[in-house]
């Protein structure tokens, strides 16, 4: 791709407002991870255990409500479906606020806080990935999915480090207000969208519906072997590591200010992910990122050591960036490869299914560590990384699956009991 034709999908209207209301909103959040984590253990008192039930209550309700969420962005206007969304979201994360600024924040109010936040999520996601390719060309897809994760990335760059200075000068709240400010220039760009009107097939009832998005899940290896590897990396790797990882800092690094700008450097490495996904759209998609994320290993490596706060964060670095292009190609495939009357659907599988153990990882890292110790919890995520991804090569589905830059697909004949279909 030249050069002059890498931002083209920000050219396109409706792309531009997704992508303008998106970006603001996920700076608002990316302020959240570092504010929630030492509201937990400094204002509240709390331990890692507790940390661990605050983001597993969201998780947990995410993952329960994802599949209803993909049924429902499948029947209902896509653009409806994300703007009720944002509306939950944004009372939740002002009530957050007002709860920590008064100091009358409880641990059982941000665990019942954060699963309705979860909720509201399981909605948003499945809805946005199919509204997705209803804003750009389908030449410019990946390109357009580069772009939202280059601008999450951006986010997430500065608003850890930022989030740092703000639980060190002020206090946790200040950063829950401006998500909540946010979620509202996010609802103000998807209320703008002028999207077309694509035909729904008929409801049928909604076991139905949810039953056709499992047969287009689970017809498709390629899909399903990524999604299960996926679960295993955050049960086993990323929930030890957002629940252990500020417990290392605080004990080893320095607090709230060094952990920030180790998740800044993440956030770098996704953006610099992105910036190569822009450029560089491989022929097997899926093969060259499986390959790429062994790099992610070094992170908790690293942190069991634990080494200084510099090779740490040059390690979150490196696999932010393996995470950024594998996460624009992946959400390029499944729109590429996936009929867009089922698309919602099926990402909901997608959702659920990396998701479904997270919650679980997130509880059972305080206790585990507890008994085998931090050490060998994060050392033991940095090996699986490593022989799962080796594996996962392995899959003659991954290594052939090409990539595809047509029109939209036609409706899934996989969906219909007994007709077979076949997958260019």
């Amino acid at each position: 791709m030249k050069r002059g034709r890498l931002w083209e999908a920000l050219g396109e209207r409706e792309f531009r407002l997704l992508w303008l209301g998106q970006t603001t909103s996920v700076l608002g959040d990316a302020l959240v991870p570092v504010a929630l984590a030492f509201a937990v253990l400094d204002d509240l008192d709390g331990s890692a255990t507790d940390l661990g039930f605050v983001l597993g209550a969201q998780t947990a309700t995410f993952v329960a409500f994802v599949l209803i969420g993909g049924v429902w962005a499948d029947r209902l206007p896509r653009q409806f479906v994300m703007l009720s969304s944002d509306a939950i979201r944004c009372l939740v994360q002002a009530t957050i606020a007002i709860l920590l600024l008064t100091g009358s924040a409880q641990l059982w109010q941000l665990v019942a806080l954060a699963a309705t936040y979860g909720f509201a999520d399981a909605f948003f996601f499945p809805a946005a990935t199919g509204l997705i390719p209803l804003t750009v060309s389908p030449s410019r897809l990946q390109q357009a999915n580069a772009l939202l994760g280059m601008s999450r990335s951006a986010a997430f760059f500065a608003g850890p480090a930022l989030a740092g200075v703000v639980v060190a000068v002020a206090q946790p709240g200040v950063a829950f207000v401006a998500d909540a400010a946010t979620f509202l220039v996010s609802i103000a760009s998807l209320s703008a969208l002028r999207l077309p009107r694509g035909e729904r097939p008929p409801q049928k009832s909604f076991i139905a519906d949810l039953s056709a998005g499992w047969r287009g899940f689970s017809s498709r290896k390629w899909l399903w072997v990524i999604v299960l590897w996926a679960t295993t990396i955050l049960f086993v790797v990323v929930a030890p590591m957002q629940v252990l990882g500020p417990v290392v800092a605080k004990e080893h690094l320095g607090g709230a200010g060094p952990w920030g700008a180790v998740l800044a450097c993440w956030s770098a490495g996704t953006l610099l992910g992105g910036l190569l996904a822009l450029r560089w759209m491989p022929a097997r998609p899926l093969f060259v990122s499986a390959a790429l994320l062994i790099v992610f290993a070094g992170p908790s490596a690293l942190l069991a050591i634990p080494a200084p706060t510099a090779a740490i964060a040059a390690a979150q670095l490196a696999a932010g960036l393996t995470i950024g292009f594998f996460t624009a190609v992946w959400s390029t495939t499944m729109q590429q490869h996936i009929p867009a009357d089922t698309l919602s659907r099926v990402s909901a599988y997608d959702w659920m299914g990396s998701f479904a153990f997270l919650p679980l990882g997130f509880v059972l890292a305080g206790p585990v560590s507890n008994e085998i110790g931090i050490r060998t919890t994060l050392l033991a995520g940095a090996v699986w990384t490593v022989v799962s991804a080796c594996l996962v090569l392995l899959v003659r589905d991954i290594r052939d699956l090409r990539r595809r830059d047509d029109e939209r697909l036609e409706p899934d004949a996989r969906l219909e009991p007994g007709v077979a279909s076949s997958e260019s």
